[in-house]
């Protein structure tokens, strides 16, 4: 697995858990850069982007929204790549009201051809909850990112 990631705690994190760290530069779009360099020399990446999380960490609303909808205009790359599947989530929930980390859940977007699509009309932590993953432990996000890739024997007990 590769991990694209211009964070330093992401990189260690990564290098950590075993992924190969694929040196890239400051902003997002240079981590867009490298994971299509990279692209077809691993079955697997991880790829960080942190604007949004630094401007909730700032309490700056405006500047969130404005982050995520970055990120959002940035889909239809990662798309381009054709991956098996790309799941979208956070780590953690960074509400600028609280200006930090908290403990509310985070929206989860799963995309595959396996996909059965839910008809979520937005993706915010409201319609995600309501979604067809619902709220689930982060423990299971990697085992249904393998199913939707098709990469299991067996889903289930």
């Amino acid at each position: 697995p590769g991990a694209v990631a211009a964070y330093p705690m992401y990189r260690g994190l990564a290098k950590l858990v075993g992924m190969k760290v694929i040196p890239t530069g400051r902003t997002f779009d240079d981590e867009l850069d490298t994971l299509e360099q990279n692209f077809d020399n691993h079955d697997f990446f991880f790829l960080h982007y942190k604007p949004a999380d630094a401007a909730g960490e700032d309490g700056d609303f405006d500047a969130k929204v404005a982050r995520l909808e970055e990120l959002d205009a940035r889909i239809p790359r990662l798309r381009s790549l054709n991956p098996d599947v790309l799941v979208v989530a956070g780590d953690h929930a960074t509400p600028a009201i609280m200006a930090g980390h908290s403990w509310h859940p985070v929206p989860v977007m799963i995309n595959s051809a396996l996909t059965i699509g839910d008809g979520a009309p937005a993706f915010h932590e409201r319609a995600c909850a309501e979604g067809s993953l619902g709220r689930l432990p982060a423990t299971e996000l990697m085992l249904l990112a393998m199913a939707h890739a098709g990469k299991l024997v067996k889903y289930g007990p």
